[in-house]
């Protein structure tokens, strides 16, 4: 039992819990009936569960289905809000990342064992000096004779 979770013959309401049991990426994780998804990985010590596009760990942030930090797949449904789904004895909870994946190559991409095109140069607007003469140079426009 975690200690967030007031013991039954210490519990001034009375409530008559009903356990559960979800499984997060192939690990049992035990809850109480009426406790989201997200209550059930927080009382079990699990404070993040997905990774962001940095690689930053996150989890619950807000906590009331508006940040969508908390997204998990349960079964088939990706994209769940943990924080707004209650957990039902023996879900299958899958947790997700954004970090960013390989990509594969694909036509115009160079592969693993390609160099990398050169970037295209674009020529200079008329307005602008041209960077490759020199600046004493008169031809290059911009320059004045003193």
């Amino acid at each position: 039992m975690s200690p967030r979770r007031v013991r039954a013959e210490s519990d001034a309401v009375g409530r008559q819990d009903r356990p559960l049991r979800i499984t997060v990426d192939g690990e049992a994780v035990d809850g109480i009936a009426g406790q989201t998804i997200a209550g059930v990985l927080l009382a079990a010590d699990r404070l993040a569960w997905r990774r962001g596009r940095s690689g930053a760990p996150r989890g619950v942030f807000c906590g009331i289905g508006v940040c969508f930090d908390c997204l998990v797949t349960v079964g088939e449904e990706r994209d769940v809000r943990a924080c707004r789904r209650r957990a039902r004895d023996g879900d299958m909870v899958t947790t997700q990342t954004r970090e960013p994946q390989p990509r594969e190559p694909s036509t115009g991409e160079p592969s693993a064992g390609e160099p990398a095109p050169a970037p295209q140069e674009f020529p200079a607007s008329p307005d602008e000096p041209d960077a490759s003469a020199p600046p004493d140079a008169p031809d290059a426009p911009g320059t004045e004779e003193r």
